[in-house]
């Protein structure tokens, strides 16, 4: 603990730190930002584990035709609200519209945000189905699935209300027009 006297020394130095400051510019600190691709890796790591927190749904694996939750492996694609797992008809990205996430015009709580899993790849959303997504209060996360059930999960764990819709990882905009 520092004493009177040592308080003093640091209150009289003070002075001259902030003229020091303001004579020199700032150094940038030599941090290497890691890149998104390591990011990524590092959080489907963390958090596509093996370890499931009671009376909580949580992602373990994926693979190219479904997902395994809670150490029960479903095949094709998913609908998770309110920790409840349902088969969702949606086959393919090109699939999913307004009326294939009805659910959310009458689920009350709505959740605070719908993570979108459109497969292998990113796919753009379009109008009509950001704006149906808007209109009932939730905000939308679209990402491959892999992340989208890491995502979940964080979200899902930290208490937060989330909404999932998956179809498998194996599902790109190629094989979509041929399923």
């Amino acid at each position: 603990m520092v004493g009177g006297g040592g308080r003093q020394k640091v209150a009289s130095m003070l002075p001259y730190l902030v003229k020091t400051l303001r004579k020199e510019p700032l150094k940038p600190a030599n941090q290497i930002l890691p890149s998104l691709r390591r990011t990524f890796s590092l959080y489907d790591q963390i958090n596509l584990i093996d370890s499931v927190p009671e009376g909580q749904l949580r992602f373990q694996r994926y693979s190219d035709t479904g997902f395994t939750v809670n150490g029960v492996e479903y095949e094709g694609s998913l609908l998770i609200v309110e920790n409840k797992v349902m088969s969702w008809a949606p086959k393919n990205f090109s699939e999913i519209t307004a009326e294939s996430l009805s659910i959310f015009r009458i689920l009350r709580p709505v959740p605070e945000i719908l993570i979108l899993g459109c497969g292998r790849h990113i796919e753009p959303v379009g109008p009509e189905l950001h704006r149906f997504i808007r209109s009932t209060g939730m905000k939308l996360e679209a990402v491959d699935s892999r992340n989208a059930a890491s995502t979940y999960n964080i979200l899902n764990e930290e208490g937060r209300p989330v909404a999932a819709a998956l179809v498998p990882y194996g599902t790109t905009p190629e094989s979509s027009s041929t399923m």
